[in-house]
């Protein structure tokens, strides 16, 4: 017997805005979209994003949907916007390329943002040349489908709010080792300005949940930085 596919509404969908670091920028996962327009085949990206099916909730959607077009799973994903437009789906291109993929007619599209802070790591990219998917730098992304540099820049401003009230996310994007120069990296790329160096280090020193290692790097041309660690259990005594 034949396995049905479940029935999708054409009216809701979810997109998962990735964001990794790679210790010297912040970096988005975005997939490779292929249609045809007027004759003319076009290359184009887009966040990792579908429709939702009926019988699913939001939260169950956007696992699935990101699962299914990049193999990433079990990263936490959290909702972050609403974006409800009548002008997002006013390029024809972007129209016709969903109509096809959905067989179905599009009036308009509400998509619900989703954001997950995650570590680049071999684990995370094992499939994605398979599934066509890729990290992008953000200085290198073009002009996405839909609106979706729109939500990319809102995620980014969310991500700030979210950092100044939990400071920890920020440790989701960096190694389980990291030197005072990627975390200094981190803040500016967050915030969007430079950091004075010599204050960045007595900001460290009070952190008192960014743990000085014995450690340092190795076979670096210039002088070799000492390793931190992030300790969870500290933070959570220094929140209460």
């Amino acid at each position: 017997m034949e396995h049905e596919m479940p029935l999708a509404n054409n009216h809701i969908s979810v997109d998962c805005v990735v964001i990794g670091f790679d210790g010297e920028q912040l970096k988005v996962l975005l997939i490779r979209r292929m249609g045809e327009e007027e004759g003319e085949v076009f290359h184009d990206m887009k966040l990792p994003g579908r429709l939702i099916y009926m019988d699913e909730d939001l939260d169950g959607a956007a696992q699935r949907v990101l699962n299914e077009l990049t193999g990433v799973k079990n990263v936490n994903l959290v909702q972050f916007k609403a974006f409800g437009s009548k002008d997002r789906t006013k390029d024809p291109r972007d129209v016709h390329w969903l109509e096809r993929a959905i067989q179905s007619k599009v009036e308009r599209i509400v998509t619900i943002a989703y954001l997950s802070l995650v570590k680049i790591d071999r684990t995370l990219n094992r499939d994605l040349n398979n599934l066509q998917a890729c990290w992008v730098a953000l200085p290198d992304i073009k002009d996405l489908a839909f609106d979706h540099n729109l939500i990319i820049k809102e995620a980014l401003l969310y991500i700030r709010q979210y950092v100044e009230a939990n400071p920890s996310a920020l440790f989701d994007l960096l190694p389980r080792k990291f030197t005072a120069s990627q975390l200094r990296t981190l803040y500016e790329l967050i915030y969007g300005k430079p950091i004075d160096v010599r204050n960045f280090h007595k900001k460290i020193a009070l952190m008192e949940y960014v743990v000085p290692l014995e450690e340092r790097q190795q076979g670096v041309a210039h002088r070799a930085a000492r390793y931190y660690r992030f300790d969870k259990k500290i933070y959570n005594k220094s929140r209460r």
